[in-house]
């Protein structure tokens, strides 16, 4: 069993280091990622916000923005609150052609309804229609996307909230 000692650095252990993010491959459509290492986070709450931020606003690495994103939905799911607070960090990847990346961020977004990321949603599902690349991918991002984009139309026409023009 690995032993978190630190959470201040990438992730320091008492042993072996855990293996790195695997992302999808065509045999392969999910992500494998370091469960002890997501359940540290996970179980860090808001106190693990921060430094996950940080890595969101800075890195240049998939592997790292998708296992941050992953953890972070997974926060979601154990009740962590501040996330949606969140949305001017995720919006630095509203433009990605990642389906790695795209699919996580519809699944944030989906689970925090955050107004402001209806819009990138629907961009994102157009632009990868018109896309012909997305043979290549292993899976098919817009399934998440869209699914997304129809809990935001579901959520308002349940709860439609009045417009403010003037704001």
């Amino acid at each position: 069993m690995v032993r978190i000692t630190s959470i201040n650095q990438n992730y320091t252990s008492n042993s072996t280091p855990p293996p790195a993010v695997v992302l999808p491959v065509q045999e392969r459509n999910y992500c494998v990622f370091n469960q002890d290492r997501v359940n540290y986070f996970v179980s860090q709450k808001e106190q693990a916000l921060p430094y996950l931020k940080s890595i969101l606003q800075t890195s240049q690495d998939e592997a790292q923005i998708v296992e941050s994103l992953y953890i972070i939905d997974r926060m979601i799911d154990k009740g962590t609150k501040g996330i949606a607070s969140m949305y001017p960090t995720f919006a630095r990847f509203n433009d990605t052609k990642s389906p790695n990346i795209q699919v996580y961020l519809a699944g944030i977004y989906r689970k925090t309804q955050v107004p402001d990321a209806f819009g990138p949603l629907v961009k994102m599902l157009i632009r990868n229609s018109l896309d012909n690349s997305n043979d290549k991918k292993p899976f098919d991002p817009n399934e998440e996307i869209g699914g997304a984009i129809l809990e935001y139309i579901r959520n308002y026409s349940n709860n439609p909230k009045p417009l403010n023009y003037m704001a």
